[in-house]
């Protein structure tokens, strides 16, 4: 799915390290940035970081993508809560587990 939407193999494996990636965009870096803002808890997304992804995006694109980073969260959410797995659709396919710091808590 991501591969038709036109990102790369190098963005994918640079994922978790995308802020010194430079398979990445600065405009690609605000919106990740935005979206694990989005999925922390709790949410906390500075209004610095709010205002410079609007400016980039405007007031249309900025609901669209706050729509659908907070649609994501709640059917991760959901399915987590009712323990729905994968159902191996992308079986094969690469998918990079996140990295997490080594002082984070998983909740």
């Amino acid at each position: 799915m991501g591969r038709k939407a036109g990102i790369s193999e190098e963005q994918l494996r640079d994922l978790p390290h995308y802020e010194g990636s430079d398979a990445f965009s600065a405009l690609d870096k605000l919106v990740l940035r935005y979206a694990e803002r989005m999925t922390r808890t709790p949410v906390e997304v500075p209004d610095p970081l709010f205002n410079e992804l609007r400016n980039h995006l405007g007031e249309a694109a900025m609901v669209e993508l706050t729509g659908a980073i907070a649609w994501e969260n709640f059917r991760a959410r959901f399915d987590h809560a009712f323990g729905i797995e994968a159902q191996g659709f992308s079986e094969g396919a690469y998918c990079p587990l996140p990295e997490w710091p080594q002082n984070a808590v998983a909740r």
